[in-house]
């Protein structure tokens, strides 16, 4: 039986995107946001979904930095600034909603492998190239820097996620809690690109997303490939990608406030490295085994896709609803005061 989102986007395939705009408030804020009946509704602008991703990217690109390098976006090191950072730093101050807050925890991996050390190099450069391009795609709409906590949020999560050690784990340790780090991040921004890719009314706009939703696919695709490298049998940190994936589609879950009749469905939205048995191969009969390396829907291999409740949920670590209604702010673990912006 079709549900108010079928509805929906049915009515996006049908009567084209400029519907979406014209469905009216309540109808758009339940479903892109998973708000309650008893919430305001309220109409977004691009800007508004630009400086969500704009929060998000800060999040990420000062994760690696220090990770890599050992200093912050705003403060380049020589480090950083060799590899192609800018000098003068990232701006984490904007014109817009919200005071520019600081990062804490974090520190430069011990890297013993030349996968993971470049991985984090290379993707450090690009995601403060993401901030800088959505700065400069907002102008003076942009959103200063939220206070981002980098440190005991790790332990907090890795707890939630039943992690062994959970409790004094750290992504700055080793290569291989690096890229349980960083798996945290990846897969959440493909979805959230994904997820605001049908609110965006300027095709620049949407043809921008579509581009940063494709780069973070292939930062996803490599943390996952390289776990798969370093723990091919799925003992170590590959089983560790199963807890994680699993909380963030109870989290994802939780923050649908009963959106589609209160089931989303049968499977989760996120899956973690699992091994598989091959069939015979080659004349000798025998098998092998392999790793699913993708984090799609499994019938039709298609990205997932999240509202921006469902995003603050996992990051905030399940700070963005209560008692059936979304918070606002929504804070905690890596956004202890809530994200700037209409987005909170």
């Amino acid at each position: 039986m079709a549900n108010l989102e079928t509805q929906i986007l049915d009515d996006v395939i049908v009567k084209s995107r400029r519907k979406l705009l014209t469905l009216g408030a309540t109808a758009l804020g339940g479903l892109v946001l998973g708000t309650s009946k008893a919430q305001a509704a309220t109409t977004y602008t691009d800007a508004d979904i630009l400086n969500f991703a704009l929060n998000l990217e800060f999040l990420e690109a000062n994760f690696y930095y220090l990770a890599a390098f050992g200093c912050t976006i705003n403060t380049p090191n020589a480090a950083a600034i060799a590899a192609g950072a800018p000098s003068a730093g990232i701006p984490i101050t904007g014109s817009s909603v919200g005071t520019a807050g600081t990062v804490s925890g974090g520190s430069k991996v011990p890297f013993t492998t030349v996968s993971a050390a470049s991985y984090a190099i290379e993707t450090a450069i690009e995601e403060g190239k993401h901030v800088l391009f959505l700065q400069k795609a907002l102008g003076s709409a942009a959103v200063p820097q939220p206070a981002i906590n980098l440190g005991t949020s790790w332990q907090t999560l890795a707890t939630a996620a039943n992690i062994p050690g959970g409790a004094s784990y750290s992504p700055y340790t080793s290569d291989v809690n690096f890229l349980v780090g960083a798996y945290v991040f990846e897969d959440v921004g493909v979805t959230a690109y994904h997820g605001a890719a049908s609110l965006l009314t300027s095709a620049g706009n949407l043809s921008a997303a579509a581009g940063i939703l494709s780069v973070e696919a292939y930062h996803a695709g490599l943390v996952r490939t390289t776990i798969n490298t370093l723990d091919p049998t799925n003992t170590g940190a590959g089983s560790y990608t199963t807890l994680i994936s699993n909380l963030r589609a109870t989290l994802s879950n939780a923050a649908l406030l009963g959106a589609s009749g209160g089931t989303y469905d049968t499977n989760p939205d996120d899956f973690g490295l699992a091994t598989f048995t091959t069939g015979a191969l080659g004349a000798g009969g025998s098998t092998a085994t392999a790793t699913r390396l993708t984090d799609a829907d499994q019938t039709n291999v298609i990205a997932f896709s999240r509202n921006t409740t469902q995003v603050l949920n996992i990051v905030t670590g399940g700070g963005a609803v209560a008692n059936g209604a979304v918070k606002s702010p929504a804070t905690g673990v890596f956004y202890p005061a809530g994200m700037n912006g209409l987005f909170k």
